[in-house]
């Protein structure tokens, strides 16, 4: 029988009186990360038995509109290199790169 090993993320979510996040922390014990403070998250999880992606979006309320366009735009590209690796569809992921492109340039992230 093989070894296995379980690797744990763990994600505290602090939030004020109106239950709107105030500090975001994560920790990875694997990769060395504790209670590292972040300003946005996003997490999506398969439901294998209903077929649908469940999902958690959170950024804490002083979060800056223009990190926030830069975070979903790294995002979005990350989500491409994600697609490409996982289903060896190039035609379809440069066609998701460039939409990354035509985002970056509509906002006028690239400079």
């Amino acid at each position: 029988m093989a070894n296995t090993h379980t690797s744990k993320i763990e994600l505290n979510v602090e939030l004020d009186e109106n239950r709107i996040p105030e500090k975001l922390t994560w920790s990875a014990q694997d990769g060395g990360i504790t209670n590292e403070e972040a300003k946005a998250m996003l997490l999506s999880v398969w439901d294998n038995n209903a077929k649908e992606t469940l999902r958690i979006d959170l950024w804490t309320k002083d979060m800056p509109v223009d990190e926030m366009k830069q975070f979903f735009h790294q995002t979005l590209v990350a989500m491409s290199d994600t697609f490409n690796r996982a289903t060896q569809d190039e035609k379809m992921t440069a066609t998701m790169k460039d939409f990354c492109d035509y985002f970056a340039e509509k906002l006028e992230l690239k400079k």
